[in-house]
C-alpha cells in the first residue's frame, strides 16, 4: 500500500510539471511557428516594395537577410522567456559582446552605414562623374564599404563610404546642361570689341553651343598685363569638354590671325634721373 501510495504522489507531481510546463512548450511552440510565418511574410514585403522603389539589386539580399536575422534572434529570445528561461543575463551579455564588437568595428560599420545610405537615398549612380574626397573620377562599382572611381587618366580610387556620405559631393552628371567658363586676356589699347566679336562668332558656328541661355562674353576685369574678358557658354554635358577644348583653340588662333595680342604678364620699370 505505501508503495502504490507514493507511486500515485509521484505521478501526480508528474502531472502537473507536465501540465505546468506542457502548456509553456506548446504555446512557446506555437508563437515559434506563428513567428517564422509572419517574418517569412515581413521579409517577403519589404522585398516587394524595394523592388518597387528600384533599391540596388546588391543591397536588397543584404538587407533582407539582416531584417531576417535580428527578427529570428528577438523571436527565440521571447520564445526561450515563454518556456520560463530568463534571458536577463543572456540579454545582458548579448548587449556587451555587440556593444565590444560596435567599438572594435566602429570604423568599418560607419563605412557600411554609409554604404547604405549611398545605395537607398542615391546621391550618385554608376557611370557618373562625381567630385568627392579631394578625388574626381567615374563612378565605376558602389560596394557596401567602399565606392571605386575610374580617373580620367584610369587610375583606380577606392574611396570608404563613410565619409563619402558625410562630406560634401559635386556630381557633374545630374544636369543635362552645364556651363562653359573661360577667361580670355587681351593686350591694353586692343580693340574690345572685336575680341568679344570673335568669341562670339565662334560661339555662333559652333553648333554644340546651345541658343538658350545664349552665350555671354563681357569685360570682367582690368588686370595687372591684359584686360580680361569672361566668357559663358552652356552646352549638353557630354559635349562639356571638347567644347571646351575646341573653343580655347579656336580663340587663340583667330585672336592672332585678326591682330589680337594675348600678352604676356609684364611689369614696366620707370628709371628717374
Amino acid at each position: 500500500m505505501n508503495e502504490i501510495t507514493e507511486l500515485s504522489k509521484y505521478a501526480e507531481i508528474a502531472l502537473e510539471y507536465v501540465i505546468k510546463y506542457g502548456i509553456q512548450i506548446l504555446g512557446a511552440g506555437i508563437a515559434l511557428i506563428i513567428g517564422l510565418w509572419l517574418i517569412k511574410k515581413i521579409t517577403k514585403s519589404l522585398n516587394a516594395i524595394m523592388v518597387k522603389r528600384n533599391l540596388d539589386p546588391s543591397l536588397q539580399p543584404f538587407l533582407l537577410s539582416l531584417i531576417s536575422v535580428i527578427l529570428k534572434v528577438l523571436l527565440v529570445i521571447s520564445v526561450m522567456g515563454m518556456v520560463g528561461i530568463q534571458m536577463t543575463s543572456f540579454i545582458a551579455i548579448l548587449g556587451a559582446a555587440g556593444l565590444a564588437v560596435g567599438m572594435a568595428l566602429s570604423g568599418t560599420l560607419q563605412n557600411f552605414a554609409g554604404g547604405v545610405m549611398i545605395l537607398v537615398f542615391k546621391p550618385f549612380k554608376v557611370s557618373d562623374f562625381v567630385e568627392a574626397q579631394g578625388h574626381m573620377g567615374i563612378v565605376k562599382e558602389i560596394q557596401i564599404f567602399n565606392t571605386i572611381l575610374t580617373t580620367t587618366d584610369n587610375k583606380t580610387i577606392i574611396i570608404p563610404n563613410g565619409g563619402l556620405s558625410t562630406s560634401s559631393m559635386t556630381n557633374f552628371s545630374t544636369q543635362d546642361t552645364r556651363r562653359v567658363d573661360f577667361v580670355f586676356g587681351i593686350a591694353y589699347g586692343d580693340n574690345l570689341s572685336k575680341a568679344k566679336e570673335i568669341i562670339m562668332n565662334i560661339a555662333v558656328e559652333d553648333s554644340r553651343v546651345l541658343k538658350d541661355p545664349e552665350p555671354f562674353a563681357r569685360m570682367s576685369e582690368l588686370a595687372d598685363s591684359s584686360v580680361n574678358i569672361t566668357t559663358r557658354f552652356w552646352v549638353k554635358a557630354d559635349d562639356y569638354w571638347d567644347v571646351y577644348f575646341d573653343t580655347m583653340e579656336n580663340v587663340y588662333e583667330q585672336f592672332m590671325k585678326q591682330g589680337i595680342n594675348i600678352p604676356f604678364p609684364q611689369m614696366d620699370v620707370h628709371i628717374q634721373k
